[in-house]
C-alpha cells in the first residue's frame, strides 16, 4: 500500500512540476493558460512540492500571493500530516 503512495506522489509532483512548465511556455506566447486554482489544487492533492520546484525554477507566479504563501503553506501542513500518521 505504502508504494502506491509512493507511485501517487512521484506523478503528482511531476504534474505539479511540468504544470508549472507549461503554464509559463504559455504564458510567454499568450496562449491559453492554465487556471491557478488547478495550479492550486495539483499541490493540494500532493504535488506541492514539485509545484514549488517549478515555481523557482521557471520563476513563475512567485509575486502572486496565492502561490508565493500558499504552496509553502501547504507544503508545511502535508508535512505535519505525514509526520502525524508515521507515528
Amino acid at each position: 500500500m505504502i508504494r502506491y503512495f509512493k507511485y501517487y506522489f512521484i506523478v503528482l509532483n511531476l504534474l505539479g512540476f511540468l504544470s508549472m512548465y507549461i503554464d509559463k511556455e504559455k504564458a510567454k506566447a499568450n496562449r491559453w493558460r492554465i487556471k491557478e486554482n488547478t495550479l492550486l489544487l495539483i499541490a493540494l492533492l500532493g504535488g506541492s512540492i514539485g509545484s514549488y520546484m517549478g515555481m523557482k525554477t521557471f520563476r513563475h507566479k512567485t509575486k502572486h500571493s496565492k502561490f508565493k504563501y500558499g504552496i509553502p503553506f501547504i507544503i508545511l501542513i502535508q508535512l505535519c500530516i505525514f509526520l502525524y500518521l508515521g507515528k
